[in-house]
């Protein structure tokens, strides 16, 4: 008997994506560097349709042809080293998959290497955590095209479901699945910031106890929110210790990041497109990790404590709406910049399928990605999210709580960093003049970098000798 599949890693992703793949009626072989947790799974999973391996020679040939092996292991280096023990043993046409939240450029220049090989590479992202590659993640692989078909049947078996439909399909070349990974989790940032902001509004502004606060988020799930993330919140929020007080209260508030988050705001660098929300949320961990520095600073600066005045239950849907709004700005600067890099890498990126991939098993999933869905297919070609009739039509009616919410807790010095930029953002995205006139002369003055005229046609470059002493010659006009 031959595997449909191999799998190199047996941690709790690992593990788990095999022990589903089992339940879909497929035969795994399995290896680990470690020999005695291949052993530890194989007696958990006694009787299954698995191969135990402990060697990659092992391994391979315990794979029908074309092989398909997928790693789930730590990104990096180990993957490199993954690959260079297993091509001795592979052969034309087979299919190594890195199932890990590898960097795409690592992923394009492993898709060049393999496929110089005459092998085929997937990079695929993998969410939905533990529970999700249990039962049902999503997926969103991308590499060499002709790898699809043979890897289709399975992921789109293992994978979640959303009103019927699996939320997995085929991304783009070399680097793309990875790439749109990344941004997922880019976007998983701003929504957790946001979520936390809005909790920090309601237990220092408003003094909402976490029972409370979490009798609100349960609502709130019952709105246009409705997510997974606002589900667990106020799950969390419910959640006793020992002692029978809020467990969320007595951890510390120093927040964690494996580096997607500050890969995605890299990536919108590189681009030029402004990803203000969510490189936000990622400095707002930065920020959380001085613990140190802030006590210090609180001391020196001490906080007055505000309450708010108002009534509770207006500002509290003036919150929800609020909450809302950035949500959609968040979105909208992702697909900003899935759209841009898709045009920099020649990807064929399917915007409204992306939004259906992420509707189910994954950790942003939310019954918002519908309306985006909605929004790709009624115009592919969209520039952004903003410009929907859908989302055009709510923000215009929620643009009052979210000025009214961001205000008050500028007032108040509760700091909403997420929640104030994706307004920032929305201002300036829908302001037709902005000041970069005064900028441009500015670089002119002191670089002679040459601006454009309002009354010549664009592409041509001006330059002005400010002072009389600079003469006529212009630094050379470019764009980084």
């Amino acid at each position: 008997m031959l595997a449909d599949i191999g799998m190199v890693g047996l941690a709790v992703m690992g593990s788990n994506l095999v022990k589903n793949m089992l339940s879909k009626g497929y035969t795994v072989a399995v290896y680990n560097r470690e020999p005695e947790m291949t052993e530890h799974f194989m007696e958990q999973n006694e009787g299954e349709n698995v191969i135990a391996t402990y060697s990659y020679e092992e391994l391979v040939k315990n794979i029908a042809r074309p092989r398909k092996i997928m790693m789930m292991i730590r990104a990096g280096k180990p993957v490199d080293m993954v690959i260079e023990a297993l091509l001795p043993y592979l052969e034309e046409g087979d299919i190594v998959i890195d199932g890990g939240n590898s960097h795409f450029p690592d992923t394009m220049r492993r898709t060049a290497l393999l496929e110089s090989k005459g092998f085929r590479y997937i990079g695929t992202g993998v969410s939905g955590g533990e529970e999700g590659a249990l039962k049902g993640p999503s997926l969103m692989p991308g590499g060499s095209p002709s790898a699809w078909e043979e890897v289709k049947p399975i992921f789109q078996s293992i994978s979640a479901k959303a009103e019927g439909n699996p939320c997995c399909d085929w991304v783009g070349e070399n680097g793309a699945g990875h790439f749109v990974k990344m941004v997922h989790n880019g976007i998983e940032y701003g929504d957790m910031q946001l979520i936390c902001e809005s909790y920090q509004l309601m237990r220092d502004l408003l003094g909402l106890s976490a029972d409370e606060m979490s009798e609100i988020f349960k609502d709130w799930n019952k709105t246009e929110l409705d997510s997974y993330l606002i589900e667990i919140t106020g799950n969390i929020l419910a959640t006793k210790d020992t002692d029978g007080a809020p467990l969320v209260e007595k951890i510390l508030d120093t927040a964690g990041q494996k580096g997607t988050g500050k890969w995605t705001g890299i990536a919108s660098l590189d681009e030029g497109v402004p990803l203000t929300l969510i490189c936000e949320a990622v400095h707002a961990r930065c920020l959380s990790s001085m613990k140190g520095e802030r006590a210090q600073a609180s001391k020196v600066y001490p906080h007055k404590k505000y309450r708010y005045s108002g009534e509770k239950k207006e500002f509290l849907e003036d919150l929800r709406r609020a909450l809302y709004c950035a949500k959609i700005v968040s979105y909208a600067q992702g697909y900003t910049l899935m759209r841009s890099a898709a045009k920099t890498y020649d990807w064929n990126l399917n915007y409204g399928g992306i939004a259906l991939m992420w509707r189910g098993g994954c950790i942003i999933r939310s019954a918002f990605l519908g309306k985006i869905k909605e929004a790709y297919t009624n115009n592919p070609a969209l520039e952004n999210l903003l410009l929907d009739p859908y989302f055009k039509e709510t923000v215009e009616n929620f643009i009052t709580s979210w000025r009214k919410v961001v205000a008050t807790a500028v007032m108040s010095g509760v700091p909403v960093p997420a929640m104030s930029s994706a307004l920032e953002y929305f201002d300036g995205y829908t302001t037709e003049r902005l000041p970069a006139n005064l900028l441009q002369a500015q670089r002119d003055y002191f670089g002679a970098h040459t601006y454009e005229r309002t009354d010549a046609p664009r592409g041509e470059f001006f330059h002005t000798n400010w002072t009389g002493e600079g003469g006529d010659t212009a630094s050379t006009t470019y764009e980084v």
